[in-house]
């Protein structure tokens, strides 16, 4: 009998282990189809279009939509209707500073020339002697960095197992330690809180 349930244990696990990540996999995706199909004007939707429902139409939309406002907004006269537009939206109260304070962050995040998470990092944190991995966002404003030592950088330390939510810590350079491996691989191990090692690695640049 305690061989049967050791089998069924382990071949109970083994199933989990297969079907878990698929099915969560499978579940986020479908969710993110439906979310974008129902955000999508009456007009646009495959019912309206082809009078049948096609999974996935609402993110090929959207993808089209941000390829063709991304192109506008790389030219001159783009540029100038999206320096219109962000006045208008910063001259609304309340909306105004929940849009620019999202707009600050994308812009970090998202620029091509910025150097938000672009570098996995080490750290000691809570305390000395205790160490978790963080990605440098940058460096301290002048105004704060004036009260601080010199040559200090920001780092974003991520909880576990949710990234999304986190400490912003600003701390002299030479308490930090570069990582050789890449910020996907770094956040793999923090989301798996270290049960997924990175076994990838890239030079240091």
């Amino acid at each position: 009998m305690q061989i049967v349930r050791t089998h069924f244990k382990r071949y109970l696990l083994a199933g989990l282990l297969l079907w878990t990540p698929l099915s969560i996999t499978v579940w986020v995706i479908t969710w993110a189809f439906d979310v974008l199909d129902s955000v999508l004007p009456v007009a646009l939707r495959s019912e309206v279009l082809f009078g049948v429902h096609i999974p996935g139409f609402g993110v090929l939309v959207v993808l089209l939509l941000i390829l063709l406002t991304g192109f506008l907004a790389a030219n001159l006269i783009g540029q100038k209707l999206v320096e219109i537009w962000e006045g208008v939206m910063n001259r609304i109260p309340l909306f105004r500073s929940i849009y620019s304070s999202v707009k600050q962050v994308s812009d970090t995040i998202l620029s091509p020339n910025g150097q938000a998470f672009r570098q996995a990092v080490l750290v000691q944190y809570p305390r000395q002697g205790s160490w978790t991995i963080g990605f440098l966002t940058g460096t301290p404003s002048s105004d704060v960095a004036a009260h601080l030592p010199a040559d200090c950088v920001s780092v974003y330390v991520p909880t576990t197992p949710n990234p999304t939510s986190g400490f912003f810590l600003m701390m002299p350079r030479a308490d930090v330690v570069e990582l050789s491996i890449g910020v996907d691989a770094a956040l793999k191990y923090v989301v798996s809180m270290g049960t997924v090692p990175p076994m990838s690695s890239r030079p240091k640049s």
